[in-house]
């Protein structure tokens, strides 16, 4: 059984058909990219799977339910969790709060009873606490654990957004640009993170990425949009020579 599967999944805005009947099937431990030019509706792909919207039409299933029109929250705690092309942290904590607020999707103790400084929200905080350190040195953030998000440099800014998305413990992490502002170094350094991130914690990963160079050495398989259709899946190897992917990206003629 397929871990994640859009069967004919439309959307539309008014008479804009912003996705059109997109399918496509992840099994766990895939290394999934989503690529084409700008305006391809790849996010809306992404916001569609996450609940930010309803599919007009199509069928969306993760791990054998059907969560098409589900809400976000309980998306999330179904086990999908997303970055956004913006980063959103919280710029005045440190990278070990920003952690430990994503580990509160599954928290057991109210807030009242964390406010209150109940012993059982005590532990369980500091259990958090814990599991956000082996986050943050999951990621190489270990040594600014106590340093605010804001005085972070854009890369480890980056890198503590996953370790964040990663606190709520999915089985499907999904990237939204990742490597966008990193530089050469940063980017390889995301590369190997990413695959860590695979191979270490068994998570799925999907990801949108404009870097073609980054997602050919990251993903085993690709999806091409254009105009919110697929117009090429497979394997790197196949789709950097497909004659409709070079003319959705260059505007030649195929």
């Amino acid at each position: 059984m397929s871990l994640l599967t859009l069967n004919e999944a439309t959307i539309k805005f008014g008479g804009l058909v912003a996705v059109n009947s997109v399918s496509f099937s992840l099994e766990t431990g895939d290394l999934f990219g989503l690529i084409g030019p700008n305006g391809a509706g790849k996010t809306t792909c992404f916001n569609i799977i996450t609940g930010v919207y309803a599919p007009t039409s199509g069928k969306i299933h993760f791990d054998g339910k059907d969560i098409t029109g589900t809400p976000s929250n309980k998306i999330a705690k179904l086990g999908i969790c997303r970055t956004f092309q913006n980063i959103r942290l919280f710029s005045s904590m440190n990278a070990i709060e920003n952690v430990v607020v994503g580990g509160f999707l599954r928290h057991e103790s109210t807030l009242g009873s964390a406010l209150g400084y109940l012993p059982s929200a005590i532990k369980e905080t500091n259990k958090l606490r814990s599991q956000a350190m082996e986050l943050l040195d999951l990621v190489n953030l270990a040594d600014v654990a106590e340093s605010r998000s804001r005085d972070l440099p854009y890369g480890k800014q980056r890198r503590l957004e996953i370790a964040r998305a990663l606190a709520t413990q999915p089985k499907l992490l999904l990237l939204d640009e990742p490597a966008a502002g990193m530089n050469p170094q940063e980017k390889m350094e995301l590369l190997e993170m990413v695959r860590k991130i695979r191979d270490e914690l068994s998570i799925t990963v999907l990801v949108i990425e404009h870097d073609m160079k980054f997602v050919m050495n990251l993903c085993e398989r690709i999806l091409v949009l254009d105009h919110g259709e697929e117009i090429a899946q497979g394997p790197p190897s196949e789709i950097r020579n497909d004659p409709k992917v070079i003319a959705a990206y260059l505007g030649e003629a195929v």
